[in-house]
């Protein structure tokens, strides 16, 4: 089963303005901290907001979790590793495939509704903390992700100083697409995680064709090549993303 962080770790939305940019519907949080009021981190290198977005959303839910979300981890990974022993990602696809989908993946997740909630809440408000009201921002903050091009020294001690998806291939991706879809059949913020779904993948793409290092900074892929990302990853419909990560470890169009 993967890591708390690659469960985590992900978020998304619609088209909006540039080809390269989307953009997530605001909901319940805070004013967005800007770059401007963020201290400097000697070392980092990328987008301040960007890092620091990745970088708190590791605090509360890898590092210091409040024991709210200890408590949700404590229903939901139970709950995986009872009824989805072959991982969640492969339960997904399996009822995916199915004439019942999307009712009977919806029945099957139902039991983790509480917990699904509480993660939902954490993730979107983390994500509303730095940019609400900046669709833009956030997109772009998920094309650095993937590609691989946030450095955050103040994660040297933990061997992963670039804010990036775990893993190589990484999987992670897969984890998050099956749990978003859990939080818009049980309708758990549903039409926001339908716009971030996209950005889910555009970030996957992205990745899997820069497959960046985890400790060290990576080039910025080509701008046309992210272009082409953008346009076909961030229109995307839920039925048509579910399609799209069938594909393992990575998408059919970076093969």
């Amino acid at each position: 089963m993967l890591d708390r962080r690659n469960l985590l770790k992900v978020t998304a939305a619609t088209v909006a303005g540039s080809v390269l940019l989307g953009g997530t519907a605001t909901a319940t949080a805070a004013t967005p901290e800007t770059t401007g009021s963020l201290p400097p981190v000697p070392g980092m290198l990328g987008d301040r907001r960007a890092n620091e977005l990745w970088y708190q959303l590791d605090e509360i839910s890898l590092y210091h979790p409040s024991q709210e979300v200890r408590d949700a981890y404590a229903v939901l990974f139970p709950f995986i590793q009872e009824h989805a022993p072959e991982g969640l990602y492969e339960t997904w696809r399996a009822l995916s495939l199915e004439p019942g989908y999307p009712r009977n993946y919806a029945e099957f997740v139902k039991p983790v509704e509480a917990p699904l909630r509480t993660l939902s809440k954490l993730q979107l408000d983390n994500f509303d903390r730095f940019y609400r009201h900046d669709d833009e921002g956030l997109t772009s903050a998920f094309a650095a992700f993937g590609q691989g091009i946030l450095f955050d020294p103040r994660r040297a001690p933990d061997e992963s100083e670039v804010h990036t998806m775990n893993g190589s291939p990484p999987n992670g991706y897969h984890f998050w697409h099956s749990i978003q879809r859990a939080q818009m059949l049980l309708d758990i913020d549903g039409r926001r995680w339908a716009r971030i779904n996209p950005l889910l993948g555009f970030a996957w793409a992205l990745q899997s064709i820069a497959k960046p290092d985890h400790r060290h900074v990576n080039p910025a892929l080509p701008r046309d090549q992210v272009h082409a990302a953008a346009r076909y990853w961030l229109p995307r419909s839920p039925a048509q993303l579910d399609r799209d990560f069938r594909s393992s470890p990575y998408p059919d169009s970076a093969r």
